[in-house]
């Protein structure tokens, strides 16, 4: 069984649904069942869809920025599908804003959802794996953890205002090295996962991220699903410890990148 956070719209909800192609079970999980803000897509949604499709779901409504939901978080996803083998942490605050404009408010909540709640999960998953001597932990990372290169420094970097996610997930990239190499042991496989470019999900159009002047630096959905699935199914003994990017990864294990049904090569790939 897989467990998905941030799954009720974009690269999570993606993510969930081609899992559940490839015949896993599902539990996924965000703030609110239903529609909850401006942005489409809902967990209801993400769920109605796997099943239609055949496949077995089941939604765990939680704010992951509370620490006391970590842990029904698991419980429930556990009581409705059954030992959890891959926890996908994709659930993210992504403010954009200048140094001096991050309040205590929004720092607290970025490092609560970005760091905290995958170290949690982590937790409180990797002893069934450890038991079972098999188990998946991917961490959904961002461009942005890379340090900016000067002088001089890019405009991105200088008005961006990427400076609390990148730090965000600049410590998860370590967490997820980290964690692979103290469960290595164990048979279970730690990786942390961005894509090369940015990826059309409705939070990125709606912060107006996406360069769309530049198509080449807009990377299709499937090209990041297909390298996320391909971290959570690897082998634990060679596929671990990894903090890469989407296309090189794909393109270093020679992968072919399918739809999100799993049925056929995306033939925007390329």
């Amino acid at each position: 069984m897989a467990l998905v956070t941030g799954a009720s719209r974009g690269i999570g909800a993606a993510i969930a649904t081609r899992l559940a192609a490839e015949g896993a079970a599902v539990a996924v999980v965000a703030r609110t069942l239903e529609h909850h803000d401006r942005l489409p897509g809902s967990l209801s949604e993400t769920v109605a869809r796997i099943r239609a499709a055949g496949g077995r779901a089941a939604a765990v409504v939680a704010d992951l920025t509370e620490p006391s939901s970590r842990t029904r978080v698991v419980t429930e996803a556990q009581a409705a599908l059954g030992p959890i083998d891959v926890l996908v942490n994709n659930a993210a605050a992504a403010y954009y804003l200048p140094f001096e404009r991050v309040t205590e408010k929004r720092y607290r909540i970025a490092f609560e959802l970005n760091v905290r709640a995958p170290w949690e999960l982590a937790q409180l998953v990797v002893p069934g794996m450890r038991s079972r001597r098999r188990g998946w932990i991917l961490n959904v990372s961002s461009a942005t953890a890379a340090p900016p290169t000067g002088v001089p420094f890019s405009g991105f970097h200088t008005h961006g205002g990427a400076l609390l996610y990148g730090t965000t997930k600049a410590a998860l990239d370590r967490f997820s090295a980290g964690l692979a190499a103290e469960v290595f042991a164990d048979g279970i496989a730690v990786n942390s996962l961005a894509p090369v470019a940015a990826v059309r999900t409705p939070g990125v159009e709606a912060l107006g991220m996406l360069p769309e002047d530049r198509p080449e630096l807009i990377e299709p959905m499937e090209v990041m699903v297909e390298a996320a699935l391909a971290l959570v199914t690897g082998d634990a003994r060679t596929l671990t410890g990894r903090v890469v990017y989407s296309r090189p990864l794909l393109a270093e294990l020679g992968r072919t990148v399918m739809t999100l049904d799993g049925t056929r090569p995306f033939a925007g790939a390329a």
